[in-house]
């Protein structure tokens, strides 16, 4: 049996014909891995750039976010499981052409908007679609953002940065234990905001999510490393509300999220919360 290695993320699928990645995404197709969401839409809004959430990337803006399905990790808090975890006959879609994607991208410029972001599900496991429409967007002076989780191999996030406006990482934890628990690995992550920010515009964002991440140590560790890379980096504290298998957790403190973005402040130039 013939089997492909997929190279965009550190799980490495080894897959057999016609059969499909952890993500759900992609799949052996003819002895190729492929993107099986290549153009499948499940999510389509003209949001404010701040819900992505960026801060100091074209503040006041529109942008055309666009999301598929699949994702690379397994995360019982995950705030868009309905989509993340889903196969192709598990949601609806509809099929855009990164063509008519740009279309309406620049249509909308009337309405405030600057570009398109790849957001909602973890966009690299539809790695061909985003460069895809990533290079026919610059062509036409068009952003790209890039909402991700950050758990992609080195060589592909490379090819695709240049292509890339402003990035927002999810970096989920600042241990060892955490990502385990999800799937991935931190040391993959931090790789991946180091090098995006030798690019392009970044941010981070961490849900705070109690007895999970929620130390006072490991906020200002993550916040210490942030600012080795570069203490302007902005960061977003976001506060955790119960969710698909974290149903039975309680909603973060306000106040201790408070605490916890004014330690980090010691460390980091711009930190800002969410969701309170």
């Amino acid at each position: 049996m013939n089997k492909a290695v997929c190279e965009i993320c550190p799980h490495r699928c080894r897959l057999g014909p016609n059969q499909v990645g952890l993500c759900r995404a992609r799949g052996n197709v003819g002895g190729l891995i492929k993107a099986i969401n290549y153009g499948l839409i499940t999510s389509l809004a003209l949001d404010p750039i701040e819900k992505k959430p960026l801060y100091h990337f074209h503040q006041g803006s529109m942008i055309l976010s666009i999301g598929s399905f699949g994702c690379n990790l397994r995360c019982p808090f995950c705030q868009n499981w309905e989509i993340s975890t889903a196969t192709k006959n598990g949601v609806g879609w509809r099929e855009l052409s990164p063509r008519q994607v740009v279309r309406l991208a620049l249509e909308l410029r009337s309405r405030g908007n600057v570009g398109i972001a790849y957001t909602y599900n973890e966009p690299l496991v539809g790695y061909e679609f985003v460069y895809d429409c990533a290079e026919l967007a610059h062509e036409y002076g068009l952003h790209n953002v890039l909402v991700s989780n950050g758990y992609c191999c080195r060589e592909p996030l490379e090819k695709l940065l240049p292509l890339i406006n402003a990035v927002n990482f999810d970096l989920k934890a600042f241990n060892d234990q955490f990502y385990r628990k999800v799937g991935g690995d931190l040391e993959t992550v931090k790789r991946a905001i180091t090098l995006a920010a030798e690019y392009c515009h970044v941010e981070v964002t961490t849900l705070v999510i109690p007895g999970e991440n929620d130390t006072e140590a490991e906020i200002q560790a993550l916040a210490r490393w942030l600012a080795g890379v570069r203490r302007d980096i902005p960061l977003h504290l976001t506060r955790f509300f119960p969710r698909y298998k974290y149903q039975d957790q309680t909603p973060t403190d306000v106040s201790a999220l408070h605490k916890l973005a004014d330690l980090a402040r010691m460390e980091l130039e711009y930190v800002y919360l969410g969701n309170c």
